[in-house]
């Protein structure tokens, strides 16, 4: 696939519009859908990212190249200190091109900026790319006894990062 027209470079905001917010939502479902099923959780979340991540205390970003949304990610306060990375997609015809590094560093920075002192997640082992690229940001796995509940049956790979 040939690279974007130079004029066309990714930009990363917050959340700000309701297209943004579709945008949101359409790129987490449509992945979400090709590999699992949709769950309450993601419908509660997804249908309502500024109600449900960001006025809590976090933040959710886009990822824009011109005037598409290619990618979102957010990060929504789970304790004190402490954030889930959460509802991170690109899509398919933009992967492998950065976006989910340059999402990923978006929210960690926000994190930091947040005071968070650590940012978990949740996965699928399914999803090796994602898992690989949590793993290479220092993101290490949870053993047994520091998981907690989850609200989602796919749920498999339980990480942590410790913030500096």
């Amino acid at each position: 696939m040939p690279d974007a027209p130079a004029t066309d470079s990714l930009i990363i905001t917050d959340i700000t519009t309701s297209a943004d917010a579709e945008a949101f939502r359409v790129l987490n479902e449509a992945w979400i859908s090709r590999f699992f099923t949709l769950e309450d959780e993601d419908r509660k979340l997804l249908g309502d990212p500024v109600g449900q991540i960001v006025e809590p205390g976090g933040a959710a970003f886009v990822a824009r190249l011109g005037d598409t949304v290619i990618g979102c990610i957010g990060i929504a306060p789970v304790g004190p200190g402490v954030f889930e990375l959460v509802k991170m997609a690109v899509s398919p015809e933009h992967q492998g091109h950065g976006t989910g590094r340059k999402l990923i560093a978006t929210a960690l920075d926000r994190a930091r900026a947040l005071g968070a002192h650590r940012v978990v997640l949740e996965s699928n082992a399914q999803l090796a790319s994602a898992v690989h690229l949590y793993e290479r940001f220092g993101f290490r796995h949870l053993g047994h006894d520091e998981i907690a509940p989850s609200p989602y049956v796919r749920a498999d790979v339980h990480m942590a990062l410790d913030l500096h």
